[in-house]
């Protein structure tokens, strides 16, 4: 069978956002599929390995992370990304897929999901705080989803930063503007969307009006923080999987350690909640929180769409 190279534009292609999230909740109610907290191997001090395998009856694939502190030194990117999918069957090489394509898109359209479930229906506001890599898409998904959504903002440390993504994102036609007061603007409500690798809270728990659904994607490890405290713990939370958020999201690891919220505080990871096993929003007025710090599962039922659909 030959290898099949997909490029990140035929990756972005062939992932559409209402098919992608189909995918991924078909593949969380499901749970079929098998996808163990991500493999990290130290190379040296300025190299890290990541490996993120996953299988299922039907399909196997592993995605390989690498981040490397001297990349850009040479004109490389610090963090590269490759997703290999195989045969279930025979263990042959299938596919070789852009692995940042597939996590951006994955990424935002597992947040998008969960929003789904946990945000207001009426929410017509989005702030995105950050304004890397993965900002636009984490719009770009929520816009495409959620009718309603008429605005978005965009907040980060950087302000020329901020308005470049708003104006990417006006080049297409989503009504986005970069705004300099984050206080301000968390407190205006709706969907507030955090994707940056801070070691220090962002959002405080004091800002949330009632009924803002609170979304963080950035932090990975347990020194990483996007929300403070009391954010935590006046949220109704609900994790993409247990075994990775309890093990390395910051947001949740940092308070439980301090004995700040147990255990039951978190009321349910994604898959239960699609399956409407528990996690619902309990009321209208109700500070929801959506932690994920990614899972294979995504890069798999993703790699199995694009597969089909390139």
């Amino acid at each position: 069978m030959e290898l099949r190279v997909y490029s990140a534009a035929e990756v972005h292609d062939a992932l559409p956002w209402a098919a992608l999230v189909d995918a991924l909740e078909a593949a969380f109610v499901a749970g079929r599929t098998e996808a163990p907290v991500r493999h990290v191997h130290r190379l040296s001090p300025d190299g890290t390995l990541l490996l993120m395998p996953a299988w299922s009856d039907r399909a196997l694939g592993v995605k390989l992370v690498t981040v490397m502190q001297g990349a850009a030194a040479q004109g490389a990117s610090t963090v590269a990304a490759s997703y290999l999918l195989l045969d279930r069957d025979t263990g042959a090489p299938r596919a070789l897929i852009d692995g940042e394509a597939l996590t951006l898109r994955r990424t935002a359209a597992t947040s998008a999901l969960a929003a789904r479930h946990l945000a207001p229906a009426d929410a017509a506001s989005l702030l995105v705080v950050g304004a890397g890599r993965l900002a636009p898409w984490m719009a770009r998904a929520h816009v495409a989803l959620r009718p309603a959504l008429r605005r978005v903002r965009i907040w980060a440390r950087r302000h020329d930063a901020a308005a470049a993504c708003a104006a990417q994102l006006r080049a297409e036609a989503i009504d986005a503007t970069a705004v300099e007061d984050l206080e301000a603007a968390v407190r205006a409500g709706g969907i507030v969307c955090c994707a940056t690798t801070s070691a220090a809270p962002i959002v405080r728990g004091e800002w949330l009006a009632p009924g803002t659904h609170l979304d963080l994607v950035g932090g990975f490890r347990r020194d990483m923080r996007e929300a403070d405290d009391a954010a935590v713990r006046r949220a109704h939370v609900v994790v993409d999987t247990y075994a990775g958020a309890l093990a390395e999201a910051g947001d949740l690891t940092q308070p439980l350690a301090a004995g700040l919220i147990t255990r039951d505080h978190v009321a349910a990871e994604l898959a239960e909640l699609l399956r409407g096993e528990r996690g619902a929003r309990p009321r209208s007025d109700a500070v929801t929180l959506f932690k994920s710090v990614g899972t294979a599962l995504e890069d798999l039922a993703a790699a199995q769409l694009a597969l089909r659909n390139a």
